[in-house]
């Protein structure tokens, strides 16, 4: 399975962006995809997980209530829409997919299989 993010750029706070990620190769396998982020200077955090067959979705609670995570029919693209971005939404932001059962609640690095290249998203106050 290939990851493909996109969507990343320049956004002044308060505003909106969506990021797009883009699945190919042996799709079928996915079970779940989550997002991730890396801050300058921090560790890569966990932002919100969608189950790819139930579309059961999860969320940090520092994104909860202004990201929202969905799936498209296709279940091969996944969408973080990330609204009333603050500065400290700046970050690297990964896609990530799952084989199988996850072994744990689904926000750990260690869970995920397949990771995109990351887009990188700025917030300008």
């Amino acid at each position: 399975v290939q990851l493909q993010a996109s969507g990343g750029g320049l956004a002044q706070a308060g505003g909106s962006l969506s990021l797009s990620c883009k699945a190919s190769g042996s799709v079928f396998i996915m079970t779940n995809m989550g997002w991730f982020r890396r801050a300058p200077g921090k560790e890569r955090e966990f932002l919100g997980i969608i189950d790819m067959n139930s579309g059961d979705i999860r969320y940090s609670d520092s994104v909860k209530g202004r990201f929202t995570i969905s799936r498209d029919n296709t279940k091969t693209t996944m969408v973080l829409q990330m609204d009333r971005l603050e500065p400290e939404d700046t970050a690297v932001y990964f896609c990530a997919a799952s084989r199988g059962r996850l072994i744990g609640d689904g926000s750990h690095e260690y869970e995920y299989v397949f990771w995109g290249q990351g887009t990188l998203v700025t917030v300008s106050s």
